[in-house]
Order: C-alpha cells, then sequence, then structure tokens
C-alpha cells in the first residue's frame, strides 16, 4: 500500500521549539488511524493518545480516552493525558543517579524528585513523523524523536521510534525501540493513557473489573518510591487482582500517595511477550485486555482528577478513569537489587504493548 505523506493531518499547529538550544519551527498534527468503526487519533505532541472510538455490546460508539480538546491543551497539560514518557518514565529518588562511577543530577519536577524524564521528557516534545498510513488492514503511524546528550540531565545521544498500529480487529499494538549511540544510558518508556470503558466523562470507574497478572508488587514509601527495595506477595493484601476483582472493592484501603487509589507498581508473571491485564465494564459491555513484554506495570486510578478540565466541557473528577502503564521497575536505576534499566552503545531498548478490546 502507498505511504501518504505527512502533511495530510487533519489539522496542523505551529509551535515554537527548541532543539538542542536552537529555536526550530516544528509542525504538531492530528493523525487518526482508522479500521471500520475502530478509530484512534494520535498527535506527534508527544507521541500521545488522544482519542479511542470502540463500540459496546449495542453498538454504540463512544471515546474511551479521556483528554482534551485542543492541541494548545496537551501542550500545557499538566495530567499526563495519553503521552509516551521517557528518557526514564516513573519517579527517580532525588533525580539522581550513578552509571559507571559517575553521578548524573536530572531535572527535579516531583518534590524533591523526578519523574517522567523531567521538565520537558518525551511527553513535552514535538515528534517527528516519519511514516504514516490512514487506513487499509493496517493503518499506522511511525514517529521519531533525537534525544541529545544532556538533555534533563541524561547522558548520550538517544534514536527512539515509536509505531502505533491497528493490527487487528479493536486492537492497537504501540511498538516502540530506543538505540543509545554513544553513551551508557537508563531507559525506560511508559504509556500514559487514561482510560473508561464506559466512555470518557461517564463517571467513575470503579465498577470496573480488573484482573492481573501480578503475584507480587514493589511497596512505595510516602514519596511514591521503592525505598525499602522489597518486592512483596499481594496475596492477603488490598493490591490483590489476581482474580477479576472490581477496582473500587477495597480502593479506600491503599493510599496513592496522601489519597486513597491505586498508583502502585505490580511485577508481572512471567516474561516476554504476555497477557498483563483484563478490565471489563458491565455497563457497557466494553472489555480490554492488554499484552506487553516489560517486567512491570504502574497502576493508576485517577486519584488526584479533581474538576479537571476535559473533552466537550466535561469535567473529570477522582477515579475518572484508569491508567494501565507497562514498564520497568520504578526508580531501577537507584536499586542494584532491581532489574537493569541501562541501555549501552549499541544496544537497542524494546517495549511491546498490545491493547485488544471487545464488547
Amino acid at each position: 500500500m502507498a505511504r501518504a505523506p505527512v502533511f495530510p493531518a487533519l489539522l496542523c499547529l505551529a509551535v515554537l521549539a527548541l532543539a538542542g538550544g536552537a529555536d526550530a519551527r516544528k509542525m504538531v498534527g492530528v493523525y487518526e488511524l482508522k479500521r471500520g468503526d475502530f478509530s484512534v487519533k494520535m498527535t506527534n505532541w508527544g507521541a500521545t493518545i488522544m482519542s479511542i472510538l470502540v463500540p459496546d455490546s449495542k453498538g454504540n460508539l463512544a471515546d474511551v480516552v479521556l483528554g482534551m480538546d485542543t492541541l494548545a491543551e496537551y501542550v500545557n497539560d499538566t495530567s499526563y493525558f495519553g503521552p509516551l514518557n521517557g528518557r526514564v518514565a516513573q519517579r527517580m529518588a532525588r533525580g539522581r543517579f550513578v552509571l559507571d562511577g559517575k553521578v548524573y543530577h536530572t531535572y527535579i519536577n516531583d518534590g524533591k524528585n523526578a519523574i517522567h524524564g523531567g521538565k520537558r521528557g518525551f511527553s513535552k516534545v514535538i515528534w517527528t513523523v516519519k511514516e504514516y498510513v490512514a487506513g487499509g488492514d493496517s493503518p499506522y503511524i511511525t514517529m521519531y524523536y533525537r534525544s541529545f546528550d544532556g538533555e534533563q540531565g541524561f547522558p548520550g545521544d538517544l534514536d527512539v521510534y515509536a509505531t502505533y498500529q491497528l493490527t487487528g480487529p479493536y486492537e492497537l499494538s504501540i511498538r516502540t525501540n530506543a538505540t543509545a549511540l554513544n553513551k551508557a544510558t537508563p531507559v525506560n518508556f511508559l504509556q500514559h493513557v487514561y482510560l473508561n470503558l464506559g466512555g470518557e466523562g461517564s463517571g467513575d470507574i470503579l465498577g470496573h473489573t480488573l484482573q492481573l497478572s501480578a503475584s507480587r508488587y514493589t511497596p512505595l514509601d510516602v514519596e511514591m518510591l521503592p525505598s525499602s527495595g522489597r518486592v512483596d506477595p499481594v496475596a492477603g493484601t488490598s493490591y490483590d487482582f489476581r482474580t477479576p476483582t472490581p477496582i473500587g472493592a477495597r480502593i479506600r484501603q491503599v493510599m496513592g500517595g496522601k489519597v486513597y487509589g491505586y498508583d502502585i507498581n505490580y511485577v508481572i508473571d512471567g516474561e516476554g511477550m504476555r497477557k498483563v491485564a483484563a478490565v471489563r465494564d458491565g455497563k457497557s459491555g466494553r472489555a480490554l485486555e492488554l499484552w506487553a513484554n516489560q517486567p512491570a506495570m504502574q497502576l493508576y486510578t485517577g486519584n488526584f482528577l479533581n474538576h479537571t478540565k476535559g473533552k466537550g466541557g466535561k469535567l473529570y473528577e477522582q477515579y475518572g478513569g484508569f491508567c494501565l502503564e507497562t514498564q520497568a521497575y520504578p526508580d531501577a536505576v537507584n536499586h542494584p537489587e532491581f532489574p537493569s534499566v541501562t541501555v549501552r552503545p549499541g544496544q537497542v531498548y524494546k517495549h511491546d504493548m498490545r491493547f485488544t478490546f471487545s464488547f
């Protein structure tokens, strides 16, 4: 199939970007992938998922992704609605790490710590659209970003690619890879899409049933860091979702920071590409299976949504969406007992995800 050129994006906006210290005019666009009545909208600002349109059990279409109406709102977003986070996603204690005997200091943007790659992580940059095929049997978009040596304090140049593709009926696959070019560097990406299978803005997700392929988790301290380095069994705790359980069944028994809710890292059973999670909304009949090849996953239940402006004038409230963030162990750069996230020159980091919807 012929590849569509980049410029027919549905909407383009010129923004001023800082790249390598030099000002450059770049284009931010909205790109739609469509297969039948299943569609996904993306923007190359932060490699962000803006919407996923899926039918319910009665054939009614709804957007199941929380987000905003305009590109300008995504540029100014502080809730991480839908982007690909990196170079090192999740929290990093005091924004520092030691690699090969050298101490590195990254941008502090979460109290005393760093989160999601710093103030200008991968969610806050313009990605270059390399390929875009809007329709057909397997529509896809491939985006590229060159992260430069010293960006947000991280060492070495890093070539990053992210491909979003409709690989089957109601199936979205995300394939990311990163190659370290000249220095060893930590790498950990995560996709921060907020989902509500009842439709964005339809209420809370506490009645959604959730099942996780996770028999262990990493306890977090009040700063949301795995400071103890422990990996504990979920058995007998409020974190146990090994059997389908409503998200809200025990949510008042757990704290995600200083509020009730889940914001916790699970260690996913097994290795390679495997089933991570299954979620179902009984009211709409929509269900989701997530498969991934990462060792861990952060469950976040929208604890800090609070009259947050959403799409079409809607306000998102606490527990209005959930995130299933496949990832490496959080703060692994400061925990040698965790699997390493170091990528050395010539090595390639790969993170694959597959979201399969049904109804």
